[in-house]
């Protein structure tokens, strides 16, 4: 008897201990700080640019699959804009430790190197090139040639390296020179078509202007209008902003959506996807950020990514897995092709793109968090060698092991924007960033134009 009483006491201990055990497995980022949490999303994130990148031209892979099926066969095409991302992640990483500082610069020469030789039309680049050859590679039929959009994206992510490395040593400025005469060569005012007061997307040597397709705000392209104001040598006029993003002040359309209010008018959409709160501010701090036609860039992003979160936790099509942790409708990998998803009904086909909330976190850190933590808790489902997978859904059962550049580039630069700054000081610090910025207006605060200090 003495014996069974014992026992008993012994077995509710052990079935407590794994009980608690249990618990602990399910939840694997409760056993991981806030700040170990990001640098295990950070440096998986930053392998995608640094132990995927396509080792002729050290560029982003457009795409990486895990199950090695490329149906177009262009495992070793690289992007422009998902390369730009990808230079300022390794710049994070750098500066992180994930590799050393002379490992960063020996693939940072590379990328240079390859850039100076790759196909350019007037200075810009297009959106795709085959790896190997530096050629282009047609995004389209007709979209073979200059892509100003992308060359934005890259130019951001060059201009930050320029200020990383122009304080160095005689190697390392060397480098901040050469980038410097890639920035210089870019002709944007060639993208006016004819001194028109707007600018196009796309020219092609064989097309021409046929794309024609002159950008309007609000959408990603924000960044294009200020480093066009901003180049000492192909710089645009101010009018090309107010005329062509601004529209002489059609941008501004306050309403509200979710009950939240927006500021300005998205393109197509009463609230647009979250890549256009993300790619022209992985290098342009939002912070204080202000002009004539939005009297607050960080709070006009927060809103609109408070929007996406507002309308997943709605969920107006019932989809499974939706909530409070697991939200974010943004260009992604879908359940059928490629998809542009958004806060409506329309454009909501149940895809989460972790890239949507993680690369959120500047605006919305407690929410992007318990996303992440959310995520990270999926396993292997979603996590791989490079980070989160692109795109998932619950209600299909889809989980492809797949990524693109893209989408895996805004995680691991935000993530650091988050940590540091460091991406946004150094793009603001750019002597010919402060000179374009002020050419149009923007004012850091209240009454304070932007400092060139």
């Amino acid at each position: 008897m003495k014996s069974v009483n014992l026992y008993i006491p012994l077995l509710l201990l052990l079935f407590l201990a794994r009980a608690c055990g249990t618990k602990k497995s399910d939840g694997a980022s409760g056993a991981l700080s806030d700040d170990a949490l990001l640098d295990t999303v950070q440096h998986r994130t930053f392998n995608y640019f640094w132990d995927g990148a396509e080792p002729n031209s050290g560029l982003a892979r457009e795409r990486i699959h895990m199950d090695g099926v490329y149906p177009e066969n262009d495992q070793n095409v690289v992007t422009s804009g998902g390369s730009g991302f990808g230079i300022m992640a390794v710049l994070a990483g750098i500066h992180r430790g994930y590799v050393t500082r002379e490992e960063g610069l020996a693939r940072m020469e590379r990328i240079v190197s390859f850039l100076e030789t790759a196909d350019r039309f007037h200075g810009a680049y297009p959106h795709w090139w085959y790896g190997d050859t530096g050629r282009v590679k047609p995004f389209g039929q007709k979209d073979n040639g200059g892509d100003l959009v992308e060359t934005a994206f890259i130019m951001q992510a060059l201009l930050a390296v320029h200020q990383y490395y122009a304080g160095g040593n005689p190697q390392e400025k060397a480098l901040a020179a050469r980038i410097d005469k890639l920035w210089r060569e870019v002709d944007w005012n060639f993208y006016r078509q004819g001194d028109q007061n707007v600018l196009y997307w796309h020219w092609s040597p064989e097309y021409g202007w046929e794309m024609d397709f002159p950008v309007h705000g609000y959408n990603e392209c924000l960044i294009m209008y200020i480093l066009a104001a901003a180049s000492p040598t192909h710089g645009v006029p101010a009018a090309v902003y107010h005329e062509g993003w601004a529209q002489n002040g059609a941008i501004v359309s306050p309403h509200k959506v979710e009950g939240i209010e927006l500021h300005l008018r998205y393109q197509g959409t009463e609230a647009g996807p979250l890549f256009w709160a993300q790619y022209s501010f992985l290098g342009l701090d939002p912070n204080g950020l202000k002009d004539e036609y939005c009297p607050d860039y960080f709070g006009e992003m927060r809103n609109l990514t408070l929007v996406n979160r507002a309308y997943c936790i709605r969920n107006p099509k019932h989809y499974k897995g939706f909530g409070p942790d697991c939200w974010g409708l943004t260009a992604s990998y879908s359940t059928d092709g490629y998809a542009a998803h958004s806060p409506n009904e329309r454009d909501d086909r149940g895809v989460i793109a972790p890239t949507a909330a993680l690369s959120s976190i500047v605006y919305t850190p407690e929410y992007s968090l318990q996303v992440m933590r959310h995520l990270y808790d999926m396993g292997d489902k979603v996590f791989g060698p490079y980070g989160f997978y692109d795109a998932f859904s619950e209600t299909d059962n889809w989980y492809p092991q797949r990524y693109l550049a893209i989408d895996q580039g805004p995680i691991a630069v935000m993530i650091e924007n988050y940590r540091s700054g460091l991406l946004w000081k150094l793009f603001m610090s750019h002597p010919d960033v402060q000179q374009g910025l002020r050419k149009l207006g923007f004012q850091l605060s209240s009454d304070t134009p932007i400092s060139a200090s």
